[in-house]
Parts: structure tokens; sequence; C-alpha cells
């Protein structure tokens, strides 16, 4: 019997494989299929960066460390790290799913996180403070416990180490934006629409920017998608991968 191929998640700046841990309980409820969270270079149990990071470097250290083809999901930074795989190692990939992606920032957008990553130069932990309230604003409905996992996550991380990774973070859409047009995988683009920093029309860019690509804006949903809504992001994930899935025969 053919092993259907594993779905590998990988997470945004700062955070780990950790905070994929609400979809994958919910993954394992739909499908057959592992699905196997990564940390990036620079995160959770890798070795800090201890040097300027590209996109290249950080997808290149990925993909040795896939367990083969696979489903992509990349969270923020990791979607642009899953982005850069499906255009230069689409060997490795079978589908691409985007959460929380950034896409072709405008001027001003670019000025905005260009300004977050200023603050978090000359002030970590309240560059730190700043993300956790961004991501989980009163009325967001994500219990006290799961905030405080993320917040000590954010601070445990090498500070140089964060900040080489956020400069990838920060420009690497203008990279990659380039090469959209030369993916042919299925493509998915989801982000929450009240997400204000991986907005609904960055994701609607990202959709229309790769051949077969598609986008999901799910209603009330902020940044952290994944925590937020796991349910939900799992059923519209396991939807997208299904469908892949048949139109390859994979």
């Amino acid at each position: 019997m053919v092993q259907p191929l594993p779905i590998v998640l990988l997470h945004g700046v700062g955070l780990d494989h950790t905070m994929w841990e609400p979809l994958q309980a919910e993954i394992a409820g739909l499908t057959d299929r592992p699905a196997l969270a990564l940390d990036l270079p620079g995160h959770g149990g890798q070795p800090p960066l201890t040097g300027p990071a590209t996109l290249a470097g950080l997808a290149a250290d990925v993909a040795e460390r896939l367990p083969g083809r696979a489903h992509l999901v990349g969270f923020s930074l990791g979607a642009l790290v899953a982005q850069h795989l499906a255009r230069h190692r689409p060997d490795l990939v079978a589908s691409l799913t985007s959460v929380s992606s950034v896409c072709a920032r405008t001027p001003q957008e670019a000025a905005s996180v260009r300004n977050r990553l200023d603050n978090a130069r000359s002030d970590f932990a309240g560059s730190v403070e700043a993300s956790v309230v961004r991501w989980y604003p009163a009325g967001s409905g994500v219990d006290a416990a799961t905030v405080a996992g993320t917040r000590a996550t954010l601070l445990a991380n090498s500070r140089e180490s964060y900040l080489h990774a956020y400069e990838v973070f920060a420009t690497a859409d203008a990279e990659i934006g380039a090469e959209l047009g030369n993916i042919s995988l299925p493509s998915l683009a989801v982000t929450g629409e009240l997400d204000p920093g991986s907005t609904p029309e960055m994701s609607r860019r990202l959709g229309q920017a790769i051949p077969r690509g598609r986008t999901v804006v799910v209603p009330g949903a902020r940044h952290m998608l994944p925590v937020e809504q796991p349910r939900e992001l799992a059923l519209i994930i396991h939807r997208f991968i299904e469908e892949s899935s048949r139109e390859s025969h994979d």
C-alpha cells in the first residue's frame, strides 16, 4: 500500500515547531497523513544564526531535513521559505500552503516591518511584548497559558539569531516575489480577515501571482491563525491537499 505524502509545517520568525501543536491535533483527526513540524534554522532546537542569513540559505537547510517529497505548509517567515522551496526544489514539494504570508509589500508596508526590526534591535523585550499584543489582542479568544507560551518562546531566542532571521522576513518577499509566477505547483494562500501584517490583500496578491494559486480569508481571524482557529485552518488545509493529491494522483 502506498503511504500518503506527509505534511511538513514551517513556523514563523522567533517561534518554533510547538506553535503547530493545536493544528497537528486537528489534522490527526482528519487524515492519516503524518504532520511533521520542523524548526527553522536559528530557532527551537536548531543552532542559532551567528551571521547574516538569506532566504535561499534557510530553504537549503530545511530541504536537507525534509522527509522526502511533502505537502509544505509555511506560516509567515516559514511561508517564504516554503515558497522558495516550491520554486527552486519542486521535486520536494507536492503542494504549497502559505499561511499568514506577506507578499509584495508596498513601500508603506515595507517601512512598517523595517520599523519593527529597528525596534527589535533597540529593545528586544519590548518588541516581543509588542508582537504578543499585536498577535493576541483583547477578544482573540486565545487562553492566557497559550499567550504566555508564545511570549516565552520569543524571549528564549538568541537576540542575534532572531535579528538575522527577522532581517530575512523583512526583506525576502521582494526576492521571492519576482519568482512566484514560476511556481507550477498547486498553491493556497490563507490568512485571517483581521491580520494587520499579513493582510487579506497580501494573500490575494500571492494567490494571483502563482499560476495555480487560490486564496482563502478566514473571517474574524488574526495573525496567529494556526493557534486561534486551528480547527478551521486544518479543514482548509486538508481539503486543499486532498484536492491537489487527486489532481496529481499522489
